[in-house]
């Protein structure tokens, strides 16, 4: 049972710092879709190397989880929580569009669930 797990919090885990390592690296080029996206919830452009280097640290941490347990479980709480205040940011200025970060809340709730069980 504990290898099933561990294999799919390798797979949920790697797939999520793939995103996040995408992600970050939009931002820090400053991609028009993102920066529209950010302005659209009034994220201050001030913040966006900030958000890049979380979703960077996340990515990292992430993948080390896969040696580290403790590293892994810190990985996904903090990703968890940035994409839960990524869907409150879009519930605060009325923008329901926020498919993207809810499923990600999720993706990052079920890495650190495997992760904890694994």
């Amino acid at each position: 049972m504990k290898i099933s797990m561990f294999i799919a919090y390798a797979v949920v885990g790697v797939l999520l710092a793939l995103t996040l390592a995408a992600s970050a690296t939009f931002t820090l080029q400053r991609n028009d879709q993102i920066v529209a996206n950010m302005q659209k919830v009034r994220v201050p452009d001030s913040w966006l190397p900030r958000l890049a280097t979380l979703k960077a640290a996340g990515a990292i941490g992430l993948v080390a989880g896969l040696w580290v347990t403790p590293l892994g479980v810190a990985a996904a709480v903090g990703v968890t929580l940035y994409f839960i205040g990524a869907v409150i940011a879009h519930l605060r200025a009325k923008d329901y569009e926020l498919a993207p970060a809810a499923v990600l809340t999720l993706v990052a709730a079920a890495a650190l669930a495997l992760r904890i069980l694994a």
